[in-house]
């Protein structure tokens, strides 16, 4: 019992700080720029509770954790998002610029917490506080890398599509905003891909390839010689 409370706590704290941290990101970088609407409506905050939305934030990392912890009895990777913070793109000198610096923001966020976590991480796990501080700082990497990646997807409403559409010509940065409107459903039939046609998985082959070049280089950037040293990832 007690080890699966560890395990809950250690896959669902490094979750809620990447969720929200790239949330509030969003709103410091459009507040930033000029648009106060985010701090307005509350949403400048590090409370998690003004940032949940019920499929990210509960139902979708209630799904995996239960799943995770039913079938290999431990939790290994946990995903979702945030209820998305208010922008309003018409204060900006550039709106189309300004809504892709404000996207930037995000995985920004989650790529500088993965490498402070990186920085934090021992680099060898010779006692019980170093095991778990290893075992959380893994997870907090693992989880900031996986959502800042994810949300580069250039599929709007993510993060990438959005800075898609603030880079393409304007035509066709139009025709791309227009897919927001079907883009949540696109990446939900992405997820459930593997489950719907065995043996293709586009998504989970991406991120099976670029994330860990990814772990190597935060690791790499925080100084650790990930040739040699043990360092719990």
């Amino acid at each position: 019992m007690n080890n699966i409370v560890l395990q809950i706590a250690l896959a669902v704290i490094p979750a809620i700080l990447a969720i929200t941290l790239h949330e509030a990101a969003h709103g410091y970088a459009a507040l930033a720029l000029g648009d106060d609407t985010a701090r307005r409506a509350g949403r400048l905050s590090l409370n998690p509770l003004r940032h949940v939305d019920r499929v990210g934030t509960i139902l979708l990392p209630g799904f995996l954790l239960i799943f995770q912890l039913l079938t290999i009895h431990r939790v290994l990777f946990m995903f979702g998002w945030a209820k998305p913070v208010p922008v309003s793109a018409w204060k900006f000198r550039d709106p189309r610029r300004g809504m892709a610096i404000v996207a930037i923001a995000g995985p920004a966020m989650n790529f500088f917490l993965a490498w402070v976590g990186a920085l934090l991480l021992p680099t060898s796990e010779r006692g019980l506080l170093e095991i778990m501080t290893g075992q959380f700082l893994s997870y907090f990497i693992l989880t900031n890398l996986v959502l800042g990646l994810f949300n580069l997807i250039p599929i709007p409403p993510l993060d990438g599509g959005r800075i898609a559409v603030g880079i393409l010509p304007l035509e066709l940065a139009r025709r791309w905003a227009r897919l927001e409107r079907v883009g949540i459903v696109m990446v939900i039939v992405l997820l459930l891909l593997p489950h719907l046609v065995a043996g293709f998985d586009p998504l989970g082959d991406a991120l099976n390839t670029v994330v860990p070049w990814a772990i190597n280089l935060v690791l790499r950037l925080a100084g650790h010689d990930v040739q040699s040293a043990d360092v719990g990832i």
